[in-house]
């Protein structure tokens, strides 16, 4: 009981702590995780707090719930349109990532090449949490988000799997085999464990949003994604498959169908579970971050940890200028150079290469030193990188959002908000579910609201004519991703060929590549 009671103690202080640093860091430019860390190294150098942050702590408690809720908001035409991109930077890219940074680790620091492979393997999942945030607060292009947050969710599945596979090489008895490494063998593991994680992640996603069409209960739909997000996880680590690619696949169908059979209620109360089941697993796992981090221990360490820095740093320009390249070269649409600058700045690292650092075990050799440069390396990206992302992407001309530009977009959120809620109220006129009393009661109101909105709006475009320009582009890009979106939805209907399919994609792709207006009529 007394432990029972301790353990909650702990955990309610590390909430009043999280919220506490929330509220600051609305005043000051430092990103949330990024000062829950620096909070916690404050609190563990005073020896207040106790705990134990293990492998199995982060992996099963927390990556399920900030995986899914990322998974979940991420749109198929998005995912789609970047996809190429992503896989490249999360496949290949984690595999160059744990071959140069092993390869430069061991010749840096003497470490034999297989225990630096196995570092090179967990310091290679991105966790950009900071990044994302700030995209979300700032407003940066969707492109990028999608990118930088596309790339995390799929190579933090890939990173584990890679890991086991170096892993097993390093500490052969792990697996009971000989240290001879099949390559045929570790390919087939690899392909195994990252697709088969991925179907059941599939099968579940689309099984919970069938339920969940068929069910109008708010409470019963939370539960049902609460169980799909943990439930996939834990059901693909239980077939030994990844468990991490599982929750991705699983959140990206169930927040791509599932809403669809949702009511508005539900809507709201499950993006609100989430968005909150999200903030408190971040901010319990970057603040349990700082607080297990042994200071001494590093700063005995430092010449290592440079090392395990500059070698991160070289392998994610290797990786990210130089397979972007190569997606360019296939790419109509390709990724801008200032893109490229943000997608190599922001591969911070965080939880889970901690989780495979504490993981590590005792027969790796020298597996402490390799545990103590991966915290290194993650305060490195979270301190360095994390805090200084906003003036990079302020430099690049990313956040050059004037104050006409600011209320343009209140203004619209404000008017396609009412607009939504006039034709919900419409609807249950329509469908005979509310009086004529009350039909007549708030549908002035709302027109009103409309007018007004629809007046301030149009103000704005007069007085600013830069506006114009933006949302004439805005539109235009708006219209061609329809004609896409409704070329491919024939040609899979078999109403057009794939040839008329493809000559009318490429007139679309050309047009939305080249067809930026320069002038205002």
């Amino acid at each position: 009981m007394s432990q029972l009671l301790d353990t909650e103690t702990l955990v309610i202080e590390l909430l009043l702590v999280a919220s506490l640093v929330a509220l600051l860091v609305r005043r000051i430019r430092i990103p949330y995780t990024v000062s829950l860390v620096v909070v916690g190294l404050l609190i563990t150098s005073q020896e207040v707090l106790k705990f134990s942050l293990t492998s199995e702590l982060i992996l099963t408690l927390f990556v399920p719930p900030l995986v899914f809720e990322a998974a979940f908001h991420l749109e198929f035409r998005q995912l789609r349109e970047n996809l190429l991109q992503i896989l490249v930077l999360a496949v290949p890219g984690v595999i160059v990532t744990t071959l140069i940074v092993g390869g430069l680790v061991s010749w840096g620091t003497q470490l034999p090449i297989a225990t630096a492979l196995v570092f090179g393997a967990l310091i290679s999942a991105s966790d950009p949490v900071a990044v994302i945030a700030l995209f979300r607060s700032l407003g940066a292009p969707k492109r990028l988000a999608v990118t930088v947050e596309g790339e995390s969710l799929f190579n933090d599945g890939t990173a584990i799997v890679i890991f086991n596979l170096m892993l097993s090489l390093a500490v052969p008895s792990i697996v009971g085999e000989s240290s001879s490494f099949d390559f045929i063998k570790a390919f087939t593991e690899f392909i195994t464990v990252s697709v088969g994680g991925l179907l059941i992640g599939v099968a579940l996603g689309w099984l919970t949003s069938q339920l969940i069409a068929r069910v109008d209960d708010y409470l019963i739909e939370t539960s049902l994604t609460t169980v799909l997000a943990f439930g996939a996880y834990l059901l693909a680590e239980r077939f030994h498959l990844s468990g991490v690619l599982s929750v991705v696949a699983a959140g990206i169908v169930c927040g791509n169908f599932g809403p669809k059979g949702m009511s508005p209620t539900t809507k709201i109360v499950l993006y609100n579970f989430w968005e909150y089941l999200a903030f408190v697993a971040n901010s319990l796992i970057f603040l349990l971050i700082g607080l297990d981090v042994n200071i001494s221990q590093i700063i005995n360490q430092l010449g290592p940890i440079g090392i395990g820095v500059l070698a991160v740093l070289v392998s994610r320009i290797i990786v990210v200028y130089g397979l972007s390249f190569l997606v360019n070269l296939v790419l109509k649409n390709k990724m801008p150079l200032n893109y490229l600058h943000v997608l190599f700045w922001g591969g911070l690292r965080g939880a889970v290469s901690l989780a495979l650092a504490l993981s590590l075990p005792i027969a790796l050799q020298q597996a402490e030193l390799v545990k103590v440069m991966a915290y290194g390396v993650v305060l490195f990206t979270l301190l360095g990188q994390g805090t200084t992302m906003q003036l990079l992407l302020s430099k690049l001309g990313f956040l050059k959002k004037g104050e006409s530009q600011i209320n343009y977009e209140r203004t619209q959120g404000r008017l396609m908000a009412v607009k939504a809620a006039r034709e919900r109220v419409e609807k249950l006129y329509q469908d005979k579910l509310i009086s004529k009393e009350t039909w007549e009661t708030l549908t002035p109101d709302l027109e009103r609201k409309i007018e007004l909105a629809s007046e301030v709006r149009q103000k704005l475009l007069k007085d600013e004519p830069e506006l114009q320009l933006e949302e004439l582009n805005s539109v235009r890009k708006e219209a061609l991703r329809a004609e896409r979106s409704v070329l491919t939805s024939l040609q899979s209907n078999g109403v057009i060929s794939e040839i008329v399919y493809e000559e009318l994609i490429t007139e679309v792709d050309n047009a939305f590549e080249n067809g930026e207006i320069k002038d205002v009529p």
